[in-house]
């Protein structure tokens, strides 16, 4: 039988997201073991955790006590954690306005319109 290589592994990201969508979908908070097993990749117990206490430590996963352990759940919805990424991205570059402006000249015809709609709603909100 041959041995699983590197090669053979899914790419990091790929996994946390199957975790976050697992506890999203969930809608209550989860056990490393509850993840894995809801994930039937045959992850080792301890994977699970790390993988869980890192998006933890990132801010992204909340945990409560559960047993001797704690169980986890997100702290945003999938479109809170994107939009929030793409804050960080802007704050991160000094050069706001140019990035505002290549984004917004990339979008769709109807990303565009949905955006002018959004705005103005928000304007409406905060007169």
């Amino acid at each position: 039988m041959p041995e699983k290589g590197r090669a053979d592994r899914r790419p990091h990201g790929e996994l946390v997201a199957d975790v976050m969508a697992v506890l999203w979908q969930a809608g209550k908070p989860m056990t490393a073991q509850q993840v894995n097993a809801a994930l039937d990749h045959g992850l080792a117990r301890t994977t699970m955790a790390t993988i869980l206490i890192r998006l933890f430590e990132k801010g992204t996963l909340r945990r409560v006590p559960s047993g001797r352990g704690f169980a986890y759940e997100p702290v945003e919805d999938a479109a809170g954690l994107v939009a929030g990424r793409m804050r960080r991205e802007l704050e991160s570059d000094p050069h706001r306005d140019l990035v505002l402006k290549r984004f917004v000249s990339s979008l769709s015809e109807s990303d565009e319109e949905t955006l002018r709609r959004l705005l103005l709603e928000a304007e409406d909100r905060s007169e």
